[in-house]
């Protein structure tokens, strides 16, 4: 079990010096180092995600970094959608969440590693369409238990022109929205399922991914982003790509 504790220090440790990615290493830990359920994992990842998050964000509210037009914008329509994916994900079999997850992680990898380019000012997002963006990212998150800010920090980054510490403070505080609209949902999705969290875990990896996050903070300023992210992006790759080998063969036996 120590190989799960020191992956929840890794969660917090990544959403501490990136701002986004941690949340991506929750499903995973939980089901390969935990042993859980898929269905079991997910909901447990958006306690996980949503907690961690509501810690950061606090942070970033309390310093005023923190763009609430867009948290509104963005992360009711988002609250609305991660209870609606949350709702389809008591359809969908357990391996083909997992599988998708691993999609996601993959594309994740790629955001990770691309380079930034800053665009023109006339080339970004009209606010219009922000809430359309919150829709898609909110059921995702419900559904496969991805808190999304390796999306959302980018696209207000590139697309609505949102500075980088602003854009992770909003961020934050609609990850918390989405996971807790999510988790509301699976709670009875486990139910009708007769699967149940083990708090002692949950608890245990949020304490730790909370001290994980406070340490990733204080790194983040020493550390160059650039090469983390791309150090992590490769990681991704690599987990992506297992994750698809463990649950191709399942879906589509």
């Amino acid at each position: 079990m120590i190989w799960g504790w020191l992956g929840a220090l890794a969660i917090g440790l990544v959403l501490g010096i990136l701002g986004s990615g941690g949340s991506i290493l929750t499903v995973p830990v939980l089901v390969y180092l935990f042993g859980q359920p898929e269905k079991v994992a997910i909901a447990g990842s958006l306690a996980v995600v949503g907690s961690i998050s509501f810690v950061g964000a606090l942070s970033y509210a309390w310093r005023g970094l923190v763009e609430w037009r867009i948290v509104g914008l963005f992360g009711v329509p988002g609250m609305i959608a991660a209870y609606g994916g949350a709702w389809v994900g008591r359809f969908v079999p357990g391996a083909v969440q997992l599988l998708l997850f691993a999609v996601v992680v993959l594309v994740a990898a790629v955001l990770m590693v691309r380079p930034r380019k800053r665009q023109e000012p006339h080339a970004r997002q009209p606010w219009w369409s922000v809430p359309l963006d919150g829709i898609a990212i909110g059921f995702i998150t419900g559904l496969i238990g991805v808190g999304g800010g390796f999306m959302m920090v980018p696209a207000m980054v590139l697309l609505i022109g949102v500075p980088m510490h602003r854009a992770v403070g909003t961020s934050l505080c609609i990850i918390v929205l989405n996971a807790f609209s999510g988790f509301h949902k699976y709670l009875g999705v486990l139910e009708q399922q007769h699967l149940a969290l083990d708090w002692s875990i949950l608890g245990g990896i949020i304490a730790i991914g909370i001290v994980g996050s406070l340490i990733g903070n204080v790194a983040g300023t020493r550390v160059p982003q650039a090469k983390l992210r791309r150090v992590f992006g490769i990681f991704l790759v690599v987990m992506g790509a297992y994750i698809l080998a463990r649950t191709a063969p399942a879906v589509f036996a």
